[in-house]
């Protein structure tokens, strides 16, 4: 909250090392004794109330400055780097996350992409304090109750008069400022809003009212409310950008949103992962059916960090080129970890899903997905980018676009900051599929006659075939045909597209790995990975080698004995390792 004492880390620490800090200080989750464990966060999300410690910590660690670019004052450097710092907070708890402040930077980003140099340096002052920012989203038809309602803005003697409730905003009680998508233009189309940032204690008496807290379901510690005005009357300089720049804007800054929560939540996978294979050691060794369930899902958090990571790291690299990645990532990652979630409740079995254990975080985050965008009804905006795309790429792209800079892949290597403002939303072809086209063409050419040699060019070859499948289908596809690109059949392309870049995130990342030591050199992780994408394309693929699984099984062991997270940066965790 705005003048609370903040302590921050010296500026020297880099974003991993500033994660490990706050990892340790939040502590062991599993101890019953400590007051940010599981059990305290599960008793506050009981009361409907963020853990007031947690958020404590945050406000001593001054996390708001991480939300905030270097440029203006803050250690945002690149989204790489927040999404590691944002990993403790989401591994312990989604609600908290998006209470104590990610959705600050939504709010922000479009400030900070368009927004004038006072606008960004008052909202980069109020994040850098600890104080919150609220945004209120334009109306989608198939949006959650956060995307429903409408404010709209008519010209008033130099400034604007707004009209219009949203009921459900998260932190609408307490934020500092208020950045709204509104209705500027009554027709439909892409110039239809823009966006205003408001200050709520500056607006006219009676302009704005902040309706009742509502109850959720999900991420029940949040504090959802929302807003109703009435002819409230906003300077014309509370104008973001230009009028009409609404839909650009939100597109352009969805890209980053997107990103960081998919990536982000990997981390509250873990934590269930983590419960899964404690419950499955209680019993002794792990038997044959759950060292398959859990080495699965270890393969599908770190295919997913593949993924999440390389569309990152191309927020920075290729700012023009990352939307299509970033919206097709949102759209299926959440998916895989729905169905990650399912598998690992069979090993956790019935304590999985009672409140006063520590494995009733898996109760607890299957709540709070959906309401952190992460549900069936996210998918329809991703849809929406990636569909009418898919006739333009068969046409100009697969199979032909030259492969993306192995910097993307290479997760050590530094990155240039971010800059939000040259993010866009059209062009830049499809960097994920070349990355599949470059390293299949690698790979079938490759004399290595291991047994995972030879599975993995088969695999590689049978995922390429697919992508020059799906070309071929979509060439049938005329651009701009409404009623086509609106059919199932073509959402059943997208969806092949997306396990596709999935695939070729996952290869591009072992290749630039298989040669520096260490378990992402082995292959064996991504021949399983990519063993259950081709499950779910319906690829005929060779059998696994029969020491995948176990080889596999084996590093989540490790791992998890030593107290080290399971994605692609192994990094040291607060949680005590086990014997």
């Amino acid at each position: 909250m705005p003048g609370t004492a903040v302590r921050v880390p010296a500026p020297d620490l880099d974003a991993s090392l500033r994660a490990q800090r706050l990892e340790a200080r939040f502590g062991d989750p599993c101890d019953p004794s400590n007051p940010l464990g599981f059990r305290a966060l599960l008793a506050a999300d009981g009361a409907s109330e963020l853990l007031l410690g947690a958020e404590d910590l945050l406000d001593q660690e001054g996390f708001g400055a991480e939300l905030v670019p270097v440029g203006l004052g803050g250690r945002l450097r690149d989204a790489d780097g927040l999404m590691r710092m944002l990993r403790p907070v989401f591994r312990r708890d989604v609600a908290l996350a998006f209470g104590y402040g990610i959705t600050s930077l939504f709010a922000a980003a479009p400030v900070f992409a368009a927004g004038s140099q006072r606008q960004r340096e008052t909202v980069a002052g109020l994040l850098s304090a600890g104080g919150r920012a609220a945004i209120v989203h334009r109306s989608l038809a198939h949006g959650t109750a956060m995307l429903r309602g409408e404010i709209t803005a008519m010209e008033y003697s130099g400034g604007h008069l707004l009209d219009g409730r949203k009921d459900v905003v998260i932190n609408a009680e307490r934020a500092g400022a208020v950045v709204a998508y509104v209705r500027t233009d009554p027709a439909p189309g892409p110039a239809s809003h823009s966006v205003f940032l408001m200050e709520p204690d500056r607006l006219p008496p009676g302009g704005l009212r902040v309706l009742r807290r509502r109850s959720t379901t999900g991420m029940r510690g949040c504090r959802f409310a929302g807003y109703e005005f009435d002819e409230c009357e906003v300077p014309g300089d509370a104008l973001v950008g230009d009028t009409g720049a609404g839909v650009r804007l939100s597109l352009r800054t969805f890209q980053l949103n997107r990103t960081l929560i998919t990536g982000a939540v990997l981390a509250s996978v873990d934590t269930v992962l983590r419960s899964a294979v404690r419950a499955a050691l209680a019993g002794g060794t792990l038997g044959r059916r759950q060292r398959g369930v859990l080495a699965g899902v270890f393969a599908d958090l770190l295919a997913g960090d593949c993924m999440a990571t390389t569309v990152l790291r191309a927020l920075s690299l290729l700012p023009t080129a990352a939307h299509l990645a970033a919206a097709e990532l949102k759209y299926l990652v959440p998916d895989l970890l729905r169905d990650d979630l399912e598998e690992l409740a069979t090993v956790l079995g019935a304590g999985g899903y009672s409140r006063d254990t520590d494995q009733g975080m898996l109760t607890k985050l299957l709540r709070d997905l959906p309401a952190a965008g992460l549900g069936h009804a996210g998918t329809a905006s991703c849809l929406a980018v990636v569909i009418p795309q898919l006739p333009v790429l068969a046409r100009q792209s697969w199979g032909c676009e030259a492969e993306p800079p192995a910097a993307l892949f290479r997760i050590a290597d530094p990155l240039p900051p971010l800059d939000i403002g040259s993010l866009e939303v059209a062009g830049g072809g499809d960097l994920l599929a070349a990355a599949l086209t470059a390293s299949a063409e690698r790979l079938t050419g490759s004399a290595d006659q291991g047994p995972y040699g030879g599975v993995l060019r088969t695999m590689a070859a049978a995922f390429h075939a697919d992508l020059l499948a799906v070309r071929d289908s979509c060439l049938l596809i005329e651009p701009g045909d409404r009623a086509v690109l609106a059919s199932p059949a073509t959402a059943a392309l997208a969806d092949r597209h997306a396990v596709l870049s999935a695939a070729g995130a996952a290869l591009a990342m072992w290749e630039q790995h298989r040669y520096t030591g260490g378990f992402l050199a082995d292959p064996a992780w991504l021949v399983l990975a990519l063993h259950r994408y081709g499950r779910r394309l319906g690829l005929l693929l060779p059998p696994l080698p029969p020491d995948c699984v176990d080889r596999v099984a084996e590093e989540l062991l490790v791992r998890f004995r030593a107290g080290r997270s399971f994605d692609l940066h192994d990094a040291p965790l607060a949680e005590a390792g086990t014997p």
